[in-house]
């Protein structure tokens, strides 16, 4: 691997315009890392990363590198872009365990945050620095929320997730692991008991349906649950996964690598919006492809396709007259994820907006004073990096309501 990382690093061009920093959603200083690199300054490097990025390791295994940095540097012109994915991870990776816990004194004020997943974790390691006693309330029983539940080992080793456990710890986070704030406790329950103020990032948990006829059958499986643990579902042989994502990927992939011998990604489409790098990986998996399908209905045997077409205003139309069944043991549905309502349900003063996520405002403000949020359940299901490039500006929003209280 270092071999590589070298070979790939000597080809950077250390543009004074860089393209690469410009793909990048939190603007990562790539040439700055590279140099670093290769003047043997690797810790240094490391540590850049890791304060414009604090899940560096995690987004340089699991960011979509070809429409971002890779897809904007300047040698994939001509010819192959310049690895800065294997890069950064090299270096985010072999210095973790060696970066200092820099932290202000305390302040003596408490957060209280709300899921363990991209977002959360970045908000508890970035107000931690601040000086904030942080308590992180998760509902299962380790951390990482969809990047330990909702993308598969050979994409994201989950030893990495529990490496920024370990981290947090030492940092003086603390945990309340299988516990779910809009139960028995409710977030003012929190404010009520002296924590100066609540941030939110619990994720996109909840499937969106497809709404048709067969959906609650037993041979039906949404990617997300199946994602979560798939040692417990037997899908059979044959497996018909519609969605056209990097999701539907994931679980075509994983029904493969757990014995399924025919598996195929139905797109509605003509295309897939699924990275060409994710594609790519499912195709030399064994994942089969079909595309302009729609699902009407689903049975027993299997789901019920008809041919699609975009008309003149681009709208998506069904052939009504070439409806036929795929036959197949199993349907995984993977049309992405809209947040939970169980918050929004135990505190009234919190509300949705139009499209059901989270309200806020610029600042990540919720609907309920002294409470922000952000990650999937404000934006609805996006990427990693896009979650921990929000949650660096409510982290200094958060930080100057708390002054601001003092």
């Amino acid at each position: 691997m270092s071999v590589h990382v070298l070979e790939e690093a000597n080809r950077c061009l250390q543009c004074k315009n860089p393209r690469c920093v410009e793909g990048c959603p939190i603007h990562t200083r790539i040439p700055d890392m590279i140099r670093m690199l290769k003047e043997g300054d690797t810790l240094n490097a490391a540590e850049m990363l890791y304060e414009n990025n604090p899940l560096s390791m995690i987004c340089s295994l699991v960011c979509n590198h070809e429409k971002q940095c890779e897809g904007h540097c300047v040698r994939g012109i001509k010819e192959a872009p310049i690895h800065i994915s294997a890069i950064e991870n090299y270096i985010s990776d072999s210095c973790f365990e060696r970066l200092e816990e820099k932290k202000l004194p305390s302040n003596n004020m408490k957060v209280a945050v709300i899921g363990a997943g991209p977002a959360g974790i970045t908000i508890a390691i970035l107000l931690a620095q601040k000086g904030y006693k942080i308590t992180v309330f998760e509902t299962r029983d380790k951390i990482g929320g969809i990047m330990r539940y909702g993308i598969p080992e050979f994409r994201l080793p989950k030893s990495n997730l529990d490496r920024y456990y370990e981290k947090m710890k030492r940092m003086g986070i603390l945990f309340r692991p299988n516990f779910g704030v809009g139960g028995s406790v409710s977030i003012q329950d929190l404010l009520d008991d002296g924590y100066k103020s609540v941030f939110i990032g619990t994720g996109a948990w909840r499937p969106k349906r497809l709404n048709i006829p067969g959906e609650t059958f037993g041979n039906v499986q949404y990617a997300i649950n199946y994602l979560n643990n798939p040692d417990v579902y037997d899908l059979g042989d044959k497996v018909a996964v519609i969605g056209a994502g990097n999701a539907a990927m994931d679980a075509a992939r994983t029904a493969i690598r757990h014995g399924s011998r025919f598996v195929t990604v139905i797109s509605r489409d003509d295309h897939l919006s699924a990275s060409k790098e994710e594609s790519g990986y499912a195709t030399i998996d064994g994942v089969n492809f079909m595309y302009n399908k729609a699902p009407i209905r689903i049975t027993d045997e299997g789901p019920v396709f008809c041919d699609t077409y975009r008309d003149e205003d681009g709208k998506l139309q069904l052939k009504e007259d070439t409806a036929a069944l795929f036959e197949a043991d199993s349907v995984i549905i993977a049309i992405s994820q809209i947040p939970q309502d169980k918050l929004v349900n135990r505190d009234k003063d919190l509300k949705l907006n139009d499209h059901g996520n989270l309200a806020t405002n610029e600042k990540g403000e919720t609907t309920m004073p002294g409470v922000f949020a952000s990650g999937d359940v404000v934006t609805g299901a996006k990427t990693v990096v896009h979650a921990v490039g929000y949650s660096k500006e409510i982290a200094e929003d958060m930080d100057k309501y708390m002054k601001s209280l003092s």
